[in-house]
C-alpha cells in the first residue's frame, strides 16, 4: 500500500516523518493492521522468516532448556518459540566457552542458539536495524531473557507463494474405504537417526516385507527426494525444516491414498519431526516414528559415503553430529539398536509393532 497522509496530534497534516516521531498514518488502501505489523520499504523490506540465530542472555534461576516452548517478543510482535540448538555457551561470570551440543542455558550464561518461532517473525540483523533485532523470552508473564539477532542467511517466508480462495475437495472414496479394500490401512513409518545409522537400509527391507505380505508400500528417501523435489535445497537449518516439510506433505497425501509410506531422512530437529506428525495426523493417517539409534561413533566408522570423512576434513559444512546438532526423539513408537541388533532382527522388531497398527481397518 501506499501512506496517503501523515497525522500528528494538536498539528497539520505534513509531508514526512523522522524516527522520534509519534504520528499516525493512513493508508490509501483499506487494509486491517494488527499489532505487531511492520511497515517498510518495498525494496528495503525486513526479514520475514520462523528460524533464525541469535545470542540469549538468561536471567532466572530457572534455566533455559531446549525444546521448551516460550513466548518472544520483538518490538510489538509476540509469537511462541523453543530453542531448537545451542551451539555455545559462555559464562559471564568466568567467561569459560563451553562448545558442543548443550541442553540448558543456566543463569548468567550466555546461549549462542537457533530459535523456531511457531509462525513469521519480522526480524533483521541486530547490526542493521536494532529495534528489530532484539527481543525477551518471556515465561508465564516474567521475562527470563533476552537476545539479539546475528548475521545469517534466512528463509525468507514472505517471499513465497501465498495462495488464496482455495479450498480441500474431498474424495468419494475414504480412508476407510480404501483400508477394507486394500486390508490395511495408510500410515507414514518416520525414521530418523544419524547419517550411517541404517535407516535407508530398515527402510528397504521393511518395504520387502511389507511387500511380500501384500501391503502396498513406498519409501521417500532422503537422497532420492533431493534428486528432485528438493533439488534446491541445500543443507542449512532452514533449508532442513523446508526439506522435511515438503516431505511430510508429500507423505500425507500418500498415507491418505492407503500407501504405507516408509521416510528415511535424518530429520534431525524435534520440532520438525512434531510437526511432520501434525501433518499426518491432519489428513487422518497413522503416523510411527522409529529412531534409528545408533553410537556416533559406530555410524562414523562405518561412514559408507564417506561423509563422516569429508565433514571432519571441513569439506562439507553443518553435517549432523559433527557441526550440526542431532535431538533424538523423546517418546518414539518404536526404537532399534542397529549397533547391536542386524538387520532382520530390527525389521522383526519393527514388524511385531507396525502390523497390528496397519491391520486394525476397523
Amino acid at each position: 500500500s501506499k501512506v496517503a497522509s501523515i497525522e500528528r496530534w494538536g498539528a497539520s497534516d505534513q509531508s514526512e516523518a523522522i524516527a522520534g516521531d509519534s504520528v499516525g498514518i493512513t493508508l490509501a488502501e483499506q487494509i486491517f493492521v494488527e499489532r505487531g505489523y511492520v511497515a517498510s520499504h518495498r525494496d528495503q523490506a525486513p526479514i520475514e522468516t520462523n528460524r533464525f540465530h541469535a545470542d540469549i542472555f538468561w536471567i532466572v534461576h530457572e534455566p533455559l532448556l531446549l525444546g521448551r516452548p516460550y513466548d518472544l517478543r520483538l518490538a510489538t510482535q509476540e509469537v511462541k518459540c523453543e530453542v531448537v540448538a545451542m551451539e555455545q555457551v559462555v559464562d559471564s561470570s568466568t567467561l569459560e566457552v563451553s562448545a558442543g551440543r548443550r541442553e540448558r542455558l543456566e543463569r548468567n550464561e550466555v546461549g549462542r542458539v537457533t530459535i523456531q518461532t511457531r509462525g513469521p517473525l519480522v526480524m533483521d540483523n541486530y547490526e542493521r536495524i536494532p529495534q528489530l533485532g532484539r527481543f525477551v523470552i518471556v515465561d508465564h508473564g516474567r521475562i527470563c531473557g533476552g537476545g539479539t539477532i546475528f548475521g545469517g542467511v534466512y528463509t525468507d517466508r514472505s517471499t513465497e507463494t501465498k495462495s488464496k480462495n482455495i479450498f480441500w475437495v474431498e474424495g468419494k472414496i475414504t480412508a476407510r474405504d480404501r483400508a477394507l479394500r486394500m486390508g490395511h490401512r495408510g500410515a507414514v513409518v518416520w525414521f530418523t537417526g544419524l547419517s550411517g545409522a541404517g535407516k535407508s537400509t530398515l527402510a528397504r527391507a521393511l518395504e520387502r516385507e511389507l511387500f511380500l505380505r501384500g501391503i502396498h508400500t513406498y519409501v521417500l528417501d532422503g537422497d532420492n527426494i533431493r534428486h528432485g523435489l528438493n533439488a534446491n535445497l541445500g543443507f542449512s537449518p532452514e533449508d532442513r525444516v523446508e526439506n522435511i516439510r515438503r516431505v511430510s506433505e508429500v507423505a500425507k497425501l500418500m498415507a491418505d491414498s492407503g500407501v504405507v509410506t516408509i521416510t528415511a531422512f535424518i530429520s534431525p530437529y524435534r520440532m520438525d519431526r512434531r510437526r511432520a506428525r501434525e501433518i499426518a495426523l491432519s489428513g487422518e493417517a497413522e503416523f510411527i516414528e522409529v529412531f534409528v539409534d545408533a553410537p556416533l561413533e559406530v555410524c562414523e566408522a562405518r561412514d559408507p559415503k564417506n561423509l563422516y570423512k569429508k565433514a571432519r576434513a571441513g569439506q562439507i559444512r553443518e553435517f549432523t553430529g559433527i557441526d550440526a546438532p542431532y535431538e533424538a526423539p523423546e517418546d518414539p513408537e518404536i526404537v532399534v539398536h542397529t549397533d547391536r541388533q542386524s538387520v532382520e532382527e530390527s525389521v522383526a522388531t519393527i514388524l511385531e509393532q507396525l502390523l497390528p497398527r496397519l491391520r486394525n481397518v476397523e
